[in-house]
């Protein structure tokens, strides 16, 4: 199974002098192509003495810190992160032959910041992270929903929902992204941004770019 990849060459010329402003170009080009959450990405972490794991979330904010998701501090990714903060991220936007790849290192955001976006999920979502103690072992569905129904009838739509104090949000922020384009005979385009420091907390991180042969 293999397909022939037709697209616009990438040239340095082209990036911006910072990864975040040229992934919000390509994700708003993703977006606007129609592709099916664009925002959906795989993250992988992995235990103190290396063993990986995978598993897709979505997106949920970004800016010139990094990448934003949230899950429950419990499941097996919030304790891989406790053990060892390195991640590598992957957007596969299969069908504009296009995949941004990030490195870096990942740590909780502020409470205030997870209340925040907590509240504005839907009431199914927010009862939904109070039910599952994700990545645990339960004995059937039923039992699943059977703690679903008893929250929605402790709150029902249109009460205010706490956030749980074992849920909440990571931000990635990367020490490499790559931007990947395909190309015919796999001649691609593999441009990728390296953080070579920052001058203070407050000041933008310095970045080169590198070509990768594909």
């Amino acid at each position: 199974m293999r397909k022939q990849y037709r697209s616009t060459v990438l040239t340095e010329t082209e990036l911006t002098p910072a990864p975040m402003d040229q992934f919000a170009r390509w994700f708003l080009e993703a977006a606007s192509s129609g592709l099916h959450e664009p925002n959906a990405m795989i993250v992988s972490t992995a235990t103190r003495d290396g063993r990986p794991s995978s598993r897709t979330v979505l997106l949920k904010q970004y800016d010139a810190r990094g990448f934003v998701f949230y899950t429950n501090y419990g499941s097996r990714k919030g304790q891989e992160l406790a053990a060892n903060p390195h991640v590598a991220v992957l957007f596969p936007w299969h069908a504009l032959a296009r995949q941004v790849i990030v490195t870096g290192t990942a740590a909780r955001i502020g409470r205030d910041e997870t209340v925040t976006y907590f509240r504005s999920r839907p009431h199914g979502s927010q009862l939904g992270a109070w039910a599952s103690e994700q990545s645990s072992v339960i004995g059937s569905r039923d039992e699943l929903v059977r703690r679903y129904e008893e929250l929605a009838t402790r709150y029902p739509e249109g009460e205010q929902v706490p956030a749980p104090p074992e849920w909440g949000g990571y931000r990635i922020e990367p020490e490499t992204v790559e931007f990947w384009q395909g190309h015919e005979n796999r001649l691609h385009d593999r441009l990728r941004y390296v953080r070579t420091g920052a001058e203070g907390a407050e000041k933008a991180s310095s970045w080169r770019v590198e070509r990768l042969s594909p």
